[in-house]
């Protein structure tokens, strides 16, 4: 409840794409969904792993879009359940399995992707993790496949994650640098060949999340309190900030 009233319609939970500056948040996730797409180099009937696949966005968009297969995974029984119901309802759901399954889980069963995508997932790996993670991910891609992660990313080199985000937004959570994930990612063969940075982007996208939060203030409040709502809406200014300035 509280998200569809802050997200666009394919329920991002993660930074839109501007190419322009008038465009809508709805235009600009939608953009971030094709700009994903292209990176990807996708061709039709290829079978695509989306770890951490939200409430299905992305994996329906591929469906429709790109012709593929999906599989998506999450550790969510409430995205898990929605993600299915709007597959159903885009008219995709026999080219999308959607599993409440953890990624290590499915080395094991032998699985193979052409593609392998992750948005926004990777902030809650954990560094001890990380190699974990790429090794499982190299494992679960084809000799010709392509990867495309995308995560928040920490400014300058590796640190801890601050105390009031730690405590009551994302407990576990760690904002990794570009450092420690190059670093992690090689030791596997999972070569950087492309590397770019939405840091702005971000920025516009929570200043859009934090205006439809601040219009919604009374239905937060009834969902939550207003305790929660301060919370809230001071996490998102606070991240704008960051983002905004680096």
């Amino acid at each position: 409840d509280l998200f569809s009233r802050m997200l666009d319609p394919f329920m991002q939970y993660s930074c839109a794409y501007w190419p322009q500056d008038d465009m809508t948040l709805e235009q600009a996730q939608e953009a971030k969904l094709a700009h994903i797409a292209a990176k990807l180099a996708l061709s039709p009937n290829q079978r695509v792993l989306d770890i951490g696949c939200g409430w299905g966005g992305m994996a329906i968009y591929l469906a429709q879009k790109a012709n593929v297969s999906v599989h998506g995974i999450t550790l969510s029984e409430e995205q898990l359940t929605l993600a299915q119901e709007r597959a159903r309802e885009a008219g995709v759901a026999d080219r999308i399995q959607f599993e409440l399954v953890d990624y290590r889980n499915l080395v094991p069963r032998g699985m193979r992707y052409d593609r392998i995508v992750s948005v926004g997932m990777f902030e809650h790996v954990g560094r001890p993790q990380f190699e974990r993670f790429f090794r499982d991910c190299a494992n679960l891609l084809k000799d010709d496949g392509v990867m495309l992660l995308h995560t928040i990313g920490r400014m300058g080199s590796p640190g801890s994650t601050d105390a009031f985000t730690r405590k009551y937004i994302f407990p576990g959570g760690y904002i990794p640098a570009l450092s420690e994930t190059i670093a992690a990612s090689e030791k596997v063969k999972l070569i950087a060949a492309d590397v770019e940075n939405l840091r702005l982007h971000y920025a516009k996208t929570l200043r859009v999340w934090y205006q439809r939060c601040v219009d919604q203030h009374e239905a937060i409040v009834g969902l939550f309190d207003d305790r929660f709502y301060r919370m809230w809406t001071f996490y998102l200014a606070g991240a704008t900030a960051a983002f905004e300035h680096g």
